[in-house]
């Protein structure tokens, strides 16, 4: 009687498994792309009538996951609600009910094949006129109707019952392993943190970190892994500068979202599938130029933007220029800098700087060398680590751009931080990597609550486009929104006091004007 029984739970076990871990055959795999894309398995296109005219369109641009949502749930958009479509509601033995309130019988594979290509209910009764009429072959159809049958049993990868999977890319060696770790740390405290507090929605936390390597060919290498075979929910906080070009396109095609400060070091990152809780390193430079231009009058230049030659630096520089020339800066010229050459430009009134500490404060013994001492900008992330090497004639002109000041922590984001801190053996490097990873993980536990048990990729993204004015605890209020995937747009405002290093707020946290 034992063994029958302890045969019973093992069966059991194995069944939820595989409920969990949902695969689709050839005909449903086939009928996703089409429900999800508008794009037939065989290669040939696809196209909807739409509206009264029979309006020919590439059902590419209106598939069914754009109303119906990639979960089939639906979302309420422009006055029109579009259903949900499990097959267990479709195909009810008691029929279905319109919004308008007009009953008709239950779906059959027959009847939903009439619904998809000419806009009729079971009923024979029109739907919506917004409703497309897709143009399909019998084998297109064959393979949406199976996949209909599958939609509500499919959870997106990394997502059980019982576990939420997430993943990053973080260096453990060479220049930015330092970094790395530190991150690492931080992500691992936060995930024990939740955990020991029963996870999300009764779903433990489980994180995967891979180093990415030293070249872009090891990066993308570490990315496919996350995505293809460890087949991540989500990505937190990774620190990976090789792939800066093109994450952005390689997580839309995945599905993949992605929380956390990936601007901060250049490369603009716009996507809706990313989420920043912290302002790029463009919106810390405009917060400097902001306050420099209201309060140190200096807008007739010369100005000197130095930046070394890395595509995300020279593409925030370019953007800063851009900005100095539109709002009234005279004279303003960009440069390339190598900290090893001595080619700098002299005579500016004011100097931008990106790029390293150590490159910072060389630039900063050239001027004073020189017999000039300009005021300088920079962002704290990049140079705070370098202060001490300033030549004391720059005291109070410099200026740094700060994500985040001490006042801004509440009680409990700073005992939080520190717990987290002393669990994980760190101390006070790297800080703003620190709040933006424990921030990025706060976000995203935010989110998934929000989104609720059945939660989905595409629900996540939903929650955290509503978040407003989401208190971290460590940061200013953050907020996002539609076309909005920067929780901060600002910077707070510091001027630095030599050899001391004593810090002065000079202009609290205000967003930036809009940039395109």
């Amino acid at each position: 009687m034992k063994t029958a029984l302890v045969l019973g739970l093992l069966l059991l076990g194995c069944t939820a498994l595989n409920a969990q871990a949902l695969t689709l055959n050839p005909s449903e795999s086939a009928g996703k792309q089409l429900y999800r894309e508008g794009v037939s398995a065989s290669g040939e296109p696809i196209m909807a009538r739409v509206g009264a005219s029979d309006m020919v369109l590439p059902a590419t641009s209106l598939p069914c996951a754009n109303c119906h949502g990639e979960d089939g749930l639906g979302r309420p958009e422009g006055g029109v609600r579009p259903p949900a479509l499990s097959w267990t509601r479709l195909a009810s033995r008691h029929g279905q009910r319109h919004v308008n309130g007009r009953s008709y019988p239950a779906y059959n594979d027959s009847l939903l094949a009439r619904a998809v290509q000419e806009g009729r209910d079971p009923g024979g009764n029109r739907l919506d006129p917004s409703m497309p009429r897709f143009v399909l072959s019998t084998n297109d159809q064959r393979n949406l109707t199976a996949y209909l049958k599958r939609l509500a049993d499919e959870r997106d990868p990394g997502l059980t019952s019982d576990s939420l999977h997430l993943g990053t890319l973080l260096p453990g060696s060479g220049p930015l392993g330092e970094e790395g770790a530190t991150v690492a740390a931080v992500l691992n405290g936060a995930v024990a943190r939740i955990n020991a507090a029963g996870g999300i929605h009764g779903r433990q936390l489980r994180l995967t970190i891979l180093d990415p390597g030293i070249d872009r060919v090891s990066a993308e290498k570490a990315l496919d892994r996350l995505i293809n075979d460890e087949q991540v929910f989500a990505l937190i906080a990774p620190l990976v500068p090789a792939l800066d070009s093109d994450l952005a396109a390689r997580l839309e095609h995945a599905g993949i979202p992605l929380i956390g400060p990936l601007s901060m070091q250049g490369t603009l990152h716009a996507s809706p599938q990313i989420f920043e809780p912290l302002p790029g390193l463009r919106e810390q430079m405009i917060a400097l130029a902001e306050y420099a231009s209201a309060s140190l009058k200096v807008l007739e230049g010369p100005t000197l933007i130095a930046y070394p030659d890395e595509p995300g630096q020279r593409q925030a520089a370019q953007q800063l220029s851009q900005y100095l020339q539109d709002h009234a800066w005279q004279k303003v010229q960009l440069q390339a800098y190598d900290p090893a050459q001595k080619d700098l430009p002299l005579g500016s009134r004011s100097v931008f700087y990106l790029g390293s500490s150590s490159g910072f404060s060389r630039l900063a013994e050239r001027l004073q060398t020189a017999g000039q001492v300009p005021y300088l900008f920079a962002a704290s992330n990049q140079v705070a680590g370098d202060l001490l090497q300033v030549p004391s004639g720059f005291s109070r002109r410099v200026f740094l751009a700060y994500p985040f000041v001490p006042s801004d922590w509440t009680l409990a984001g700073r005992l939080a931080l520190t717990q987290l801190r002393q669990n994980q053996g760190l101390g006070g490097q790297h800080a703003v990597l620190q709040v933006g990873a424990f921030s990025s993980m706060m976000l995203l536990s935010e989110g998934m609550k929000q989104a609720g048990r059945d939660a989905s990729r595409e629900k996540l993204v939903s929650a955290l486009e509503g978040l407003r004015d989401f208190d971290t605890g460590l940061t200013p209020l953050i907020s996002f929104g539609p076309g909005r995937r920067l929780g901060l747009s600002g910077a707070h405002v510091v001027t630095v006091d030599l050899p001391d290093q004593r810090f002065y707020l000079v202009a609290p946290y205000k967003p930036i004007a809009a940039m395109p």
